[in-house]
């Protein structure tokens, strides 16, 4: 027997192995109270799946034996079920869990129509529940009420229910335990509890939902207005006492916040761990058993315990778009409610093979577990595939060689260029604000426009992967001292959120030099248009996305520009540029000078 319980806590305040290393294991000391036979339970967790529904194209990259690596194809919803399946199939005791950006930031086939094709797909893998993240506030509050509830009522420029005229929602819960709104409830249920077994030999699992707090910063601020987002590690240990109280044996946070390893996707020594997630871990309850967590797109499993034997916390995350899933076991001792022991591992959802952007062949392995294609989550995915085939092939344009997001010593990156160069090239006229320069920000890139070695054809799919967020183009006007003051944000803005700087991509023409020794708010130290240095109180019109516009990225100052105009999707400016200009050469990352 197993069910399921939600919580709805009013205020949150109040209340099959694979690669080449062991599973990480903790076994706890056998109890005198151990006459009662342990229950395994299994958690099955994936995140940031973004809306991957068709393969990828991406490959994890495994040990060989002569020292080198070879790449494993991975990833598709339809494999992604095959694997969680057969997880389940391993034991009847399970639960299926996402640490968030399920959707949002999504490719073509599930972005034409509104994200509905990824929440379809993944009702039928058969999850139990998705700690809501950032990505799935890109489209506002309502949107993801709808993602939630179902219905066909229109929040977006888009049409809903395009194909699927009685979309219902998830069948599964989305949890957002320090997500809160004015009147202090949360915005879904805190946490739940969900039940394996009867009787005697029957034992609860309570699991806590968090969005990371910084969510705020990193989608459009109108998106998330009327919700805060409260502290991670305060909000799961004011929760746990309730929990327990239901007779929760175990508890298992499920946070879309991450961190980084210098190791492999399943290195369970989980080598150089750094970023946000260490903080929550340092300061959550002991009390926590295993800790699903995102964001970051990188995969780890680790035993906290060795570094901080205090917090004996099973670390994990699955990278992204569905590459990998983890598998997560739990021996629970039904009498004590205590968790016995613990382990992990991250398994590769092993796809069809490709060829890659290089022309070679990337070849399943019969050294790594294969896994069938879902039959319905295939035929979902081809449905929605078909329908958005003519737009998403439609050639527009061809590259001479890969427009990549790799950032250069000074934080530029080509493809950052070329879609401010874009950005400029649709406003430059009267009617659409006359833009002198524009600014792109790094999180608005998504994907990379790759080309085959010697250039090549790009596809309007490729185009809306790299710019998936359908936002307007604004133009405002910005005396030089504001400009200046907000390029100085760009400074503030990425130690606050990111841990570096997030550097803004200027269009052609405009340069600027900075030097991370001067003190905050001295590290512009030059800037030019068309070569001639900008005046504190001339009037420049800057071109920008409609998040950047909104104050998006923590940059505030975008805020305060004057006369402001509308202008077209981003998507639709940088198909236009690439069609006049094609074939295009990537521009090249020589517009900021980084002299410290």
């Amino acid at each position: 027997m197993i069910r399921i319980a939600l919580s709805f806590c009013a205020v949150v305040l109040l209340g099959s192995c694979s690669g080449s290393h062991p599973a990480a294991t903790q076994v706890l000391p056998a109890s005198a109270d151990d006459a009662i036979a342990d229950i395994n339970v299994k958690i099955i967790a994936f995140n940031d799946l973004h809306g991957h529904l068709e393969a990828t194209k991406l490959s994890i990259p495994v040990p060989t034996a002569d020292g080198t690596h070879v790449g494993i194809p991975a990833g598709g919803a339809a494999y992604l079920a095959g694997a969680i399946k057969s997880l389940k199939q391993a034991n009847p005791y399970h639960a299926v869990v996402s640490a968030g950006d399920m959707i949002g930031a999504t490719p073509l086939v599930s972005a034409l129509f509104l994200d509905e094709p990824t929440i379809e797909a993944v009702n039928a893998f058969g999850i139990d529940f998705n700690a809501v993240g950032n990505h799935e506030f890109d489209k506002g509050v309502a949107e993801l009420l709808r993602m939630q509830n179902g219905g066909c009522t229109k929040y977006t420029q888009r049409q809903p229910c395009a194909l699927n005229q009685q979309f219902a929602g998830a069948n599964f819960g989305f949890l957002a335990a320090n997500t809160v709104k004015k009147d202090g409830s949360t915005l879904f249920p805190a946490s739940a509890i969900k039940t394996f077994g009867h009787g005697p030999q029957q034992v609860k699992i309570g699991f806590i939902g968090l969005t990371l707090k910084n969510t705020a910063y990193l989608v459009t601020p109108g998106g998330v207005a009327g919700v805060t987002f409260k502290d991670e590690a305060h909000t799961a240990n004011a929760l746990i006492p309730q929990l327990k109280a239901q007779g929760a044996a175990a508890i298992v946070v499920i946070v879309h916040e991450g961190g980084t390893t210098t190791g492999g996707f399943n290195d369970h020594t989980c080598p150089n761990l750094a970023g946000a997630i260490v903080t929550i871990l340092e300061r959550l309850d002991p009390a926590v058993d295993v800790v699903v967590s995102g964001h970051t797109h990188r995969s780890y499993v680790c035993d906290y315990g060795r570094k901080n034997p205090a917090k004996p916390f099973l670390l994990t995350s699955a990278g992204q778009y569905g590459t990998l899933v983890t598998d997560i076991n739990l021996r629970i001792n039904p009498h004590t409610r205590k968790v016995v022991s613990k382990s992990a591992d991250n398994v590769i959802v092993q796809g069809a093979g490709f060829i890659n952007h290089a022309g070679l062949a990337v070849r399943p392995s019969a050294a790594y577990p294969r896994f069938e294609e879902d039959r319905d989550v295939a035929a979902i995915v081809n449905r929605y595939a078909h329908a958005a085939a003519p737009l998403a092939n439609r050639i527009v344009g061809s590259l001479t060689a890969s427009a990549t997001r790799r950032q250069s010593a000074s934080g530029e990156s080509p493809l950052g260029n070329l879609i401010a160069d874009a950005q400029l090239a649709a406003t430059q006229s009267l009617e659409n604000g006359q833009a002198q320069l524009a600014l792109m920000n790094p999180g608005g890139l998504r994907a990379d426009l790759q080309v085959p070695n010697g250039g090549g054809e790009i596809s309007y799919a490729q185009l809306f992967s790299s710019q998936p967020f359908g936002n307007n183009l604004v133009v405002k006007s910005f005396t030089g001292a504001q400009l200046r003051k907000l390029l100085e944000q760009q400074f503030k803005a990425g130690s606050a959120a990111m841990g570096h700087p997030r550097i803004l991509f200027p269009s052609s023409g405009f340069t600027y030099t900075y030097n991370l020794k001067n003190p905050i708010g001295t590290r512009i130290v030059a800037m030019h248009l068309h070569g001639a240095p900008i005046a504190n109180d001339r009037m420049y019109r800057v071109a920008m996305n409609s998040y950047l516009a909104n104050g998006g990225d923590q940059f505030s100052l975008f805020n305060e520009g004057r006369n402001v105009s509308g202008g077209a999707l981003d998507v639709d400016a940088l198909e236009s540029y690439l069609r006049t200009h094609s074939p295009l050469k990537p521009p090249a990352t020589n517009r900021i000078t980084r002299i410290d």
